[in-house]
């Protein structure tokens, strides 16, 4: 059985069967008497580089012993391994060539914290979103057939992941088209059965075997003979099958079930593995991991230690403690609306702690709803409690609303119900990288007709935007970004802002500033300098037109500032507004460029974009000196 650690290591620890495995094709040369002990040595040295860069943690320490087994039994790369999300992939990098550059997790020019293509061979598909790689892997498989390839396609998903409909989807078309791939459910949470032991282990490995499907092929041969024989064999088979193991559902999918076993235990593992490697058909093996596994603080608080931040060393003074962040600012506010409007209704798709909803989740339980990831599911729901005279309250990330976009449209905004989207982690995320970045939601919201898209600047003007988008009749977004803010002074009350209009924050000359959020604390700086008007303009949607009017009869430059890709974003509707009513004035648009910005810490993500006050005063002025010549 693995080891349980304690603590994490601050050295590195000592890892000889580890250093002889840096490659799978190294893996496959031990004896599978050792992978026990090199198990031990990864969770350890998996313990110590997370340590090191922070990142996702619990996932990884729970699939030590399926990532092993998967590599060993399997051709990796010819055999495509497609991981669900990629939180537990770390253990995979280590084992494929990228166990020295694990110290260079999710920093700026290092190995990201999801399986990406180009990164490696090994990676085989691109995830960051979950519920992707069922589709992928049977689109893997689909093309190996037509290649006449023997390769194998391998999908694992957690039973979070398996909750969102995409991967129903990809069950039932595998099932269709009988394709040879297998997927593992790594069940981290025992949230579809509990049998777990040395009879279920026992039963897996005989209804995996050669020698069990070839005597329920033959079976079926003979009795199918008989009128009505084969049948009764069958409902035999399932029932028998249906009292041990709780894979009816997936058989009748059309995927021959196996499981569950103990993901780890890897004897069983190894030995399951090489016996379903070469079934013919869909092929479904259930494993149950523990999440956190062999780190006995991650195995009682799971959630806790989800991902941590890197170890400080041993003396540093701790970090000063700052503002809310943008997130418990909405916990709050929802608590407050929902005391003072019993209509309200609260909804994620499966992010109650990182949406900040869990005193919400206590208070109002009856009014608390997390559909799992399920975001369609989350936006139509909502749609639904609407059309009945509820509230609904949607807190989702920006990057996963890209997800249930067509229900936004056509199950919300066409019939313009009263939901209100509170978007977090707008803008760029930092170390999670392109997967996770918020760059597209004011281009994809402000298309939308009867749409309100606002952006606060900070905590107080998100609580007041949050109010106003809860009281305005129909579709409402209030986008704000992760971290905390400035530390504004938070009014307690519910009072809305008057829809649709911005305001002066400071008054200049020469050059108006028209920041769309955040940022309006770096154009206040830069406007110091350059004795420039700063415009808080808070509504994206509608535009405060009369503002932009005034601003562009008055200013020789206008600048518009957001945290959103510059194609489509707030900065556009600037330009739309003045090209239709024929204002001539130049316009400098600054946001996000036209590619994915690669994972690194926020700011200097933001310096790379040209979006910290650095940024965007060498942008003002790089334009005031090309228009003077």
């Amino acid at each position: 059985m693995p080891k349980t650690f304690h603590e994490i290591p601050r050295e590195r620890p000592e890892t000889p069967l580890l250093d002889r495995a840096d490659t799978p094709q190294q893996l496959r040369l031990l004896g599978e008497a050792e992978l026990e002990v090199l198990a031990d040595e990864l969770r350890q040295y998996l313990l110590y580089t997370v340590g090191q860069t922070g990142g996702h943690f619990g996932a990884g320490l729970g699939v030590i012993e399926l990532t092993i087994a998967l590599h060993y039994v399997f051709d990796t790369p010819d055999d495509r391994l497609v991981w669900d999300v990629g939180h537990q992939a770390y253990p995979h990098k280590i084992l494929t060539g990228r166990r020295e550059r694990m110290s260079t997790l999710r920093q700026k020019d290092g190995i990201a914290a999801f399986p990406r293509r180009s990164e490696s061979e090994y990676d085989t598909f691109g995830v960051g979103h979950s519920s992707t790689s069922i589709s992928a892997a049977l689109g893997m498989a689909i093309a190996a057939r037509l290649q006449g390839s023997k390769r194998k396609s391998v999908a694992v998903i957690g039973d979070g992941a398996l909750t969102a409909g995409m991967a129903f989807e990809a069950l039932n078309h595998a099932s269709d088209v009988k394709a040879d791939m297998l997927v593992v459910l790594n069940d981290n949470d025992m949230s579809i059965s509990r049998n777990v032991g040395g009879l279920s282990n026992y039963l897996a490995k005989i209804l995996s075997s050669r020698t069990y499907a070839s005597m329920r092929e033959g079976s079926k041969k003979v009795l199918s003979r008989l009128p009505g024989a084969w049948e009764i064999a069958r409902k035999t088979e399932e029932h028998a099958k249906g009292m041990l193991v709780p894979g009816t559902l997936f058989e009748e999918l059309g995927w021959n079930y196996i499981g569950p076993i103990d993901g780890h235990d890897l004897p069983t593992l190894l030995a399951t593995l090489r016996n379903m490697r070469d079934l013919e058909g869909p092929q479904f093996l259930h494993v149950i991991t523990k999440k956190g596994k062999g780190f006995a603080p991650a195995e009682v608080d799971p959630i806790g230690y989800h991902a941590i931040t890197k170890l400080e060393p041993l003396g540093a003074a701790p970090k000063q403690a700052g503002g809310p962040k943008y997130s418990n600012v909405f916990g709050q506010w929802l608590c407050d609306m929902a005391a003072a409007d019993t209509r309200l209704m609260g909804i994620t798709p499966a992010m109650k702690e990182g949406s900040d909803l869990v005193a919400f989740s206590e208070r109002f339980p009856e009014r608390y709803f997390d559909v799992a990831i399920a975001e369609q599911h989350a936006v139509t729901l909502a749609a639904g409690m609407a059309c009945e005279g509820a509230k609904p309250v949607v807190a989702i990330y920006s990057t996963f609303l890209q997800r249930a976009y067509d229900q936004l449209v056509h199950d919300v905004a066409v019939q313009n119900l009263d939901v209100l989207f509170a978007i977090d982690r707008a803008g760029l995320v930092g170390e999670d990288g392109p997967t996770h970045a918020g760059s597209f939601d004011l281009s994809y919201l402000r298309c939308i007709p009867g749409m309100l898209v606002m952006t606060p600047s900070d905590e107080n003007e998100m609580r007041r935007l949050l109010t106003t988008g809860y009281l305005f009749e129909g579709p409402a977004a209030v986008r704000y970004p992760r971290g905390s803010g400035p530390n504004a002074a938070i009014e307690p009350g519910l009072e809305p802002l008057e829809i649709g209009k911005g305001v002066v924050r400071r008054q200049g000359q020469g050059v108006a500033f028209l920041v769309f959020g955040v940022q309006l604390a770096d154009a206040l700086k830069v406007a110091e300098g350059l004795d420039a008007t700063v415009a808080d303009m808070r509504f994206v949607k509608p535009l405060d037109e009369a503002l932009v009017r005034q601003l562009a009869d008055s200013h020789e430059l206008l600048v518009t500032v957001e945290e959103n890709a510059v194609m489509g974003g707030a900065g556009s509707a600037v330009n739309e507004f003045l090209a239709r009513e024929g204002l001539r004035v130049p316009v400098l648009n600054l946001g996000l460029p036209d590619y994915y910005v690669e994972h690194a810490k926020p700011a200097q993500m933001l310096a790379e974009c040209g979006l910290d006050a650095v940024g965007i005063e060498a942008a003002v002025r790089a334009r005031l000196a090309r228009s003077n010549d």
